[in-house]
């Protein structure tokens, strides 16, 4: 095998959290093929060109106490440059409140998602930030590949004011869902960081952040805890094999008309049997529940209104 296209280490390119999942599938063999070839230390120009032409971007990182936390920063396009095709540049100011300017230190691991929200399209890269200065942050690229389409609702855009002025606005904090559950009942779509504390982050290890979509009302609220369904994906299990390691997530929310940020971070178990309640909801394989630890609201904070377009035609 060419090595020099794609994951060109000895070593496999999932972690045991991954390959345990893989392994109870019986998909093991095939994902480790699979990886070697979509799984690359670099980013190919197809994706330099798109990160270059989106107006936001899904960043997670990890705070001092260990808790993921799923971002989003903004820029007019060409916001988000590569200098070279194992690194990426994010030019943007994180909102006001948000852990991610705490988080993004020399060194410290991070994930970013781009995904179009008209076309579909996303890619992801896992990686170590590398440089900060004033609104200026460098990634090196440990993991980079693309993602399928599956899941996600069309969206157009536009800026309702500029995306650098962000705004000294309120932060609301909270430990009780039922504060943000407004929002969580109607969402089609979410936003997910895990963080693999067991291996090396310039390697399988490190942060990973991804999109999660379904009809609205598809995320239950039980008291404090939310029950999530796991549809069927590519069975590469990133963000479950991380959650098999490390209990641990952070979500976020975006309510696409106000522009309002709810970011929570809390503790997860999966629940693989298919119980009546797991049944109920339709199209899921399994499902995992997330506590709320603590999170905060920011209302008004995107720049950016989306109109919805239509549902993923992949959806129970």
């Amino acid at each position: 095998m060419d090595k020099s296209n794609g994951w060109n280490k000895d070593t496999s390119p999932f972690h045991r959290g991954e390959q345990e999942l893989h392994e109870r599938l019986g998909v093991k063999d095939r994902l480790e093929a699979i990886g070697r070839i979509i799984l690359r230390p670099f980013m190919l120009e197809e994706h330099q060109l798109f990160f270059n032409q989106l107006p936001f971007l899904i960043i997670g990182s990890v705070d001092d106490k260990g808790w993921p936390w799923a971002s989003v920063v903004f820029g007019q396009p060409g916001f988000l440059t590569s200098p070279t095709d194992k690194k990426l540049r994010v030019q943007a100011r994180p909102i006001p409140g948000d852990p991610l300017a705490q988080n993004m230190t020399q060194d410290a691991p991070v994930s970013i998602l781009g995904i179009e929200l008209p076309t579909r399209r996303r890619n992801r890269m896992n990686g170590i930030a590398t440089q900060q200065s004033d609104g200026i942050y460098d990634i090196d690229v440990v993991q980079s590949f693309g993602n399928c389409p599956q899941y996600i609702q069309t969206r157009t855009m536009e800026f309702a004011r500029d995306p650098q002025s962000n705004p000294d606005l309120p932060v609301e904090h909270f430990d009780v869902i039922d504060e943000v559950s407004d929002v969580i009942k109607t969402a089609d779509t979410f936003f997910v960081a895990s963080f693999n504390t067991e291996d090396d982050m310039r390697n399988t290890g490190g942060v990973d952040v991804n999109h999660r979509g379904g009809k609205p009302g598809f995320i239950n609220v039980d008291d404090n805890t939310l029950i999530i369904p796991d549809y069927k994906g590519n069975n590469a299990f990133n963000t479950l094999g991380n959650f098999l390691i490390n209990p641990k997530a952070g979500l976020l929310f975006v309510d696409f008309e106000t522009g309002d940020l709810v970011m929570m971070v809390g503790t997860v178990e999966v629940l693989w049997d298919m119980t009546p309640e797991i049944s109920a909801m339709p199209g899921a394989q399994r499902a995992w529940t997330f506590k709320l630890d603590h999170g905060i609201r920011i209302k008004g904070a995107a720049p950016l209104r989306w109109t919805f377009g239509e549902f993923s035609p992949r959806l129970p």
